[in-house]
């Protein structure tokens, strides 16, 4: 069964940081892409940082670059999303996600509809 499990969320004070991780089954993580994903309140889902399988390509949004940091450890299933220099806009809910495996390793996923796997989500509250 497809399992994605996120966790790091929580309240912090603006300037601040968090690490958000992404638990994978063994089978969802296998030669695909992973992506994280946020909504805020009244808003729509937006992409927010996307990495290949292999680690070579990343994709950031524009209002997370510099401060934002996607990374994956493939040999424990695991997808990291380092957020520094928080700001009250990004609070929001956190989801993780991924597709079927991909036949080129490099391939990034860009769109919501190329991701067929989701996690439930985690809360990130900026607010001091």
């Amino acid at each position: 069964q497809v399992q994605l499990v996120e966790s790091g969320g929580g309240l912090v004070q603006p300037g601040g940081s968090l690490r958000l991780s992404c638990a994978a089954s063994e089978r969802t993580f296998s030669r695909s892409y992973m992506g994280w994903f946020r909504q805020a309140p009244g808003k729509e889902l937006d992409l927010v940082a996307a990495i290949s399988w292999s680690g070579v390509n990343t994709y950031y949004a524009e209002f997370v670059k510099g401060r934002f940091t996607i990374s994956r450890d493939n040999a424990t299933n695991t997808v990291y999303l380092q957020m520094n220099s928080l700001k009250p806009d990004d609070t929001a809910v956190y989801y993780c996600a991924t597709d079927r495996p991909q036949r080129f390793t490099n391939t990034l996923g860009l769109g919501l509809r190329d991701y067929a796997y989701w996690g439930q989500g985690t809360q990130v509250t900026v607010s001091s």
